[in-house]
């Protein structure tokens, strides 16, 4: 009460900000990639470091058309999903900075385990450069802008590719678009042609169906680890090799 005997106005308190709902069915679609990722890349340990070709009764065959299939499969839906989400956030610059650190660090990991494997530019390098160039050039860009703009860079690519057909290349300068020599090697290589143009068809399909930024599907899955790991791929894709590592040395596989 105030002096005069008047009663003070109680404040208004702002409501709370509900909290931002996620769209379920890209961090499940995701969460069945991270599960292809985990799939292949045991595999690869199993078989190239292990020496291991057969595994409870199973032959890995990493050459074979199924597996080459998966990796084109899980490796395109992690692109695809990165360009859905470039579109659905404001902090790509921050994204795009964060995953080209910790890819090079996998970087500098992989010289000290494998020189001649050193991962120069995969699948991390090539999201961060992706979500860079998105956010600094076709953040306002419509969905059939992108769309156009992800066939461009795939006509590129079969013009880059047939003339390499009848070009030698003595250097890895233009590792990041694909354009390397006969020696080079990596264990890890997602080159900006073709799949600078997969991730602009995410970013396509993140401004035509998500322009709302809603959920799709509106009855949801039950809540399960398919989800989980969709919202935590980053962590899962840093500390996945190095545990399957030491389940490889622990079981004497490995030295």
């Amino acid at each position: 009460m105030l002096a005069d005997g008047k009663t003070m106005p109680l404040l208004k308190k702002k409501p709370d900000k509900p909290p931002k709902s996620r769209i379920w069915e890209i961090d499940f679609l995701r969460g069945v990639a991270v599960v292809l990722m985990l799939l292949f890349h045991g595999g690869f340990d199993i078989t190239e470091l292990a020496g291991k070709h057969t595994v409870f009764g199973i032959r890995w065959n990493l050459g074979s058309p199924g597996f080459q299939v998966a990796v084109a499969v899980f490796a395109g839906l992690f692109i695809v999903l990165c360009g859905i989400s470039s579109t659905l956030t404001r902090s790509n610059v921050r994204r795009g900075l964060k995953l080209l650190v910790v890819a090079a660090l996998i970087s500098a990991a992989s010289y000290f385990f494998n020189r001649e494997e050193t991962i120069y530019f995969g699948i991390l390098h090539c999201l961060g450069v992706c979500i860079l160039i998105y956010g600094a050039i076709f953040r306002k860009a419509g969905p059939g802008l992108l769309a156009g703009a992800g066939f461009l860079v795939f006509v590129l690519n079969a013009a880059v590719s047939s003339l390499l057909k009848s070009t030698p290349i003595h250097m890895d300068w233009l590792v990041p678009f694909g354009i390397i020599s006969d020696t080079f090697s990596s264990f890890d290589y997602f080159p900006l042609l073709p799949w600078f143009g997969v991730f602009l068809g995410g970013a396509a399909l993140g401004k035509w169906l998500y322009a709302d930024r809603k959920s799709l599907i509106k009855r949801q899955l039950p809540a399960g680890i398919i989800n989980l790991a969709g919202r935590r791929t980053l962590l899962i894709y840093i500390v996945h090799q190095p545990i399957f590592l030491g389940i490889l040395y622990v079981l004497g596989w490995i030295k």
